[in-house]
């Protein structure tokens, strides 16, 4: 293949940015942004040898564009698309999954194409409709589906959810035998190599990207490698990295080893439900970011298109599920409930929920029937009886949130016992403070006692916060995100403590019975506290069971300047 290539330099940024443009099969051109001097992706993904972002464009009868860039090569990537084709002519855009690195110019490209039609799975138009706040023309794809583009190019569609986004799809294109698979397959990774050719220099970034991105989805990637195991692949096509076509068996086995063996391993959530019907996809993914908070694997299945064998199998090997409430008048998913509650054994937890499409299955009859075989109820069943709103999806996440630490309750009294070391002892001599977390975003609001606060910077003021993964508050506590910071005062402290450590049940308020007031951002400031300041979220730190999040104080205000912060002292460094 002769490759055609276009190199460009962006002379504001300090960061080597350069794409190059490569015919990689019939009618076929890959468009690679590299950039050469990326140290970090997202914040908890550390990087060694920068990155790249590929997109796609097929030109047959029809034109279709798979995928854009990075806004960072915004005016780049744009004057080469335009250098081989015109923008205008483009008939379809197809959207792989929405995170930013891939649909951070989709705006650009309806701006320059607006008959263009936008093609993604049913979540990623949802998205996309959120994120560019203007009307275009779209189709919703699922698993099977085909578009044909006319010359041989008949591209068919493969759901692959949580890979690592909920509305990820591959596309396979028939003539040129090429999957685009976005990030599923791919590394971060920069070179000058279009293809993975050298497979020492390249494994050790493909196995680190797997772990971490791929990894805590193991139980999807299985599902994906079945749904593409009878297709004829020649080319992966991946959206961060060299493009795989030298080793694709080894690539494909490594995946497939790598998740089957973490599956082995993770406590696993099963969650039916039913697409299109009622609210039942959406209701049942915000449970599943709940539950996925708490370090368990999930698994979304669709009733629809199910095998009953694939039911048994999950169903045999979950420990938790959850299941919105399908139509009584389908016949098909009936008997996927029968298959269900023939498969269940009473070591399990269950969630049930109505899905408000108006013919839902009864709930609190199948709630007795799992009962009656011993299931232990993660959480109380959620009726839907009107368009979900903020405080519903908040409920059904903390929903989700209850179900897993309920699952992993028992890791976490081993974890706390088998740890008595000189060290834990040593780490537990470390004192901290008292704090009240308090954030509203929206209609929503939540709440949690914290002690691992300290100041973390002079200029500009800043605080740095240690969250569990698994505290319900962690979904308000993201960068952009705003709350406030309540100091508890010594000696006056144990009334907010007590009521702030007790355990609240999906959606319950937090705040009633307390004493407070808005702050400038809305968020609750308690009456009693000592202190209190406004912060602004403006980095997020990984750092394994908990999130450190580093934040700006914009405002704050003493209530009592001869008083002291209440101190927290513990004996044992592995938990609070």
């Amino acid at each position: 293949m002769v490759a055609l290539t276009q190199l460009a330099q962006v002379i504001s940024n300090p960061g080597r940015l350069t794409i190059e443009t490569v015919e990689i099969a019939p009618q076929t051109t890959a468009i690679r942004c590299l950039d050469w001097d990326r140290e970090r992706f997202d914040i908890e993904f550390g990087l060694r040898n920068g990155t790249t972002y590929n997109s796609f464009l097929i030109q047959g009868e029809k034109v279709a564009l798979v995928d854009t860039s990075h806004r960072k090569f915004e005016d780049l990537y744009l004057e080469v698309v335009a250098g081989l084709i015109d923008p205008a002519k483009i008939d379809y855009l197809i959207i792989s999954h929405t995170e930013p690195d891939h649909s951070g110019l989709v705006k650009d490209i309806l701006q320059l194409a607006p008959s263009i039609t936008v093609v993604g799975a049913k979540v990623a138009i949802q998205f996309l409709e959120n994120m560019v706040h203007q009307p275009f023309k779209s189709i919703q794809v699922k698993s099977g589906e085909r578009l044909d583009l006319g010359n041989g190019h008949e591209l068919e569609f493969i759901s692959a959810p949580n890979l690592h986004w909920p509305d990820t799809i591959l596309t396979y294109d028939h003539k040129t035998c090429t999957l685009y698979t976005c990030d599923v397959f791919g590394m971060h990774y920069c070179d000058d190599h279009t293809y993975d050719e050298n497979i020492t220099s390249i494994e050790e970034d493909f196995h680190y990207y797997y772990d971490c991105l791929m990894g805590p989805n193991a139980r999807s990637v299985l599902a994906a490698l079945k749904r593409i195991e009878k297709l004829d692949i020649k080319t992966v096509a991946t959206g961060h990295g060299p493009l795989l076509q030298h080793y694709i068996s080894e690539w494909l086995g490594r995946y497939q080893n790598w998740s089957l063996e973490q599956a082995k391993t993770e406590t696993l959530v099963a969650l039916f439900y039913v697409e299109d019907y009622g609210h039942s996809e959406h209701l049942v993914r915000t449970i599943a970011h709940g539950c996925a908070r708490t370090g368990v694997a999930v698994e979304l299945v669709d009733l629809n298109s199910a095998e009953p064998q694939e039911v048994r199998e999950l169903v045999a090997q979950a420990s938790g599920l959850v299941i919105a409430m399908p139509p009584q008048s389908s016949v098909m998913i009936q008997a996927a409930l029968s298959t269900i509650l023939a498969a269940v054994h009473k070591k399990q937890a269950i969630g049930l929920l109505e899905s408000g499409g108006g013919d839902d299955e009864p709930v609190y009859p199948l709630r007795n029937k799992f009962q009656e075989l011993g299931l232990t109820e993660a959480f109380t069943p959620i009726l839907i009886k009107e368009i979900p709103t903020q405080a519903t999806e908040q409920l059904c996440d903390e929903a989700g949130t209850d179900m897993g630490q309920w699952l992993t309750r028992d890791r976490t009294i081993k974890q706390i016992k088998s740890i008595n070391t000189e060290l834990e002892k040593a780490l537990g001599r470390i004192s901290t403070g008292l704090y009240i977390i308090t954030a509203k975003k929206g209609e929503i609001q939540s709440a949690m006692l914290a002690s691992w606060v300290t100041q973390a910077s002079l200029e500009p003021l800043g605080v740095a916060i240690a969250v569990s993964k698994d505290r319900a508050i962690e979904s308000l506590m993201h960068v952009g995100d705003r709350f406030v910071l309540n100091v508890l005062e010594e000696g006056k402290y144990q009334g907010l403590m007590k009521h702030f450590l007790k355990r609240f049940p999906p959606g319950a308020d937090r705040f009633a019975g307390v004493k407070t007031y808005p702050a400038k951002n809305e968020s609750p400031v308690l009456a009693e506290a000592l202190a209190y300041m406004e912060c602004e979220i403006t980095s997020r730190m990984d750092c394994g069971d908990h999130w450190v999040i580093y934040s700006t104080v914009q405002t704050g205000r003493v209530a009592n300047l001869h008083a002291l912060t209440a101190a927290h002292h513990r004996k044992i460094g592995n938990h609070y």
